[in-house]
């Protein structure tokens, strides 16, 4: 049976109409114009884009979904688009936009029936579950909310398998701890989830170098890798990064 292919997703983390950059959930850095870095992104042979609103949902707030359009029209890979999004009406709107995928984070953990009203309308292969996960001193992880910034009381593993049971048809899964900081994927968190997950699995959250990433995915078996610092700030590219993979004998999508 053929391997599947592990994508690369670099990640938009949007404030207003800029790509910003925090590190675990604070010191917001300015890194771009997010067309632009969207578009650099496809040509370099991107496999998805995910675009992350990071306030919407703790301002209350509707998505840009001009904005959301404008990242979209030029690029010709799929946009996981999230943010904010509390009505089925928002996530028509964000398709119509040009998203193929919504995450939902904040709204889900408030409301959990609000999955299955999703997959029910657009399909479970549109809906991915994100989490924002911080490691607890009892040694588990809570779900935090509203950009990380707020605990949920939820435990992650609990939670996730609740959403799968609700439809959820992908998992996104952030950690807050390694978020910026370069130093590796929480490969205990992303082992705990892949471990029972039968739907695939993105990790983000700590990428520093190659063996970081190829340690997520051939230790974590993750099915897609995402991050922002290394690519935003061009410690690597794209095209980089898979030939590494390559050469690790890691099925990826070469440019």
């Amino acid at each position: 049976m053929t391997q599947k292919n592990i994508r690369i997703i670099p990640q938009l983390h949007i404030k207003g109409n800029n790509v910003v950059k925090p590190v675990q959930t604070d010191a917001l850095r300015v890194v771009g114009n997010p067309q632009e870095l969207a578009y650099r992104y496809y040509q370099e042979g991107a496999d998805e884009i995910l675009y992350m609103d990071i306030v919407a949902s703790l301002y209350q707030r509707n998505l840009d979904f001009s904005l959301i359009k404008s990242v979209t029209q030029d690029i010709f890979i799929p946009v996981t688009v999230g943010g904010g999004i509390r009505t089925l009406q928002d996530i028509h709107n964000a398709l119509h936009s040009g998203a193929d995928k919504i995450c939902i984070n904040t709204y889900a953990i408030h409301e959990p029936l609000f999955i299955e009203k999703a997959v029910k309308e657009f399909g479970s292969q549109c809906i991915v579950l994100a989490i924002d996960a911080k490691k607890q001193q009892s040694g588990k992880w809570e779900a935090y909310t509203d950009g990380g910034r707020e605990p949920s009381g939820k435990d992650v593993i609990t939670w996730i398998k609740e959403a799968l049971d609700l439809g959820a048809g992908e998992i996104y899964i952030s950690s807050i701890d390694r978020d910026g900081t370069r130093k590796g994927y929480d490969l205990d968190l992303i082992k705990a989830i892949t471990s029972f997950a039968r739907v695939p699995v993105v990790g983000h959250g700590g990428a520093g170098d190659l063996e970081s990433i190829l340690a997520a995915v051939s230790e974590g078996q993750l099915d897609a890798v995402s991050s922002s610092s290394i690519f935003h700030f061009q410690d690597f590219t794209i095209v980089q990064v898979k030939e590494y993979l390559h050469e690790n004998n890691i099925n990826v999508r070469l440019v």
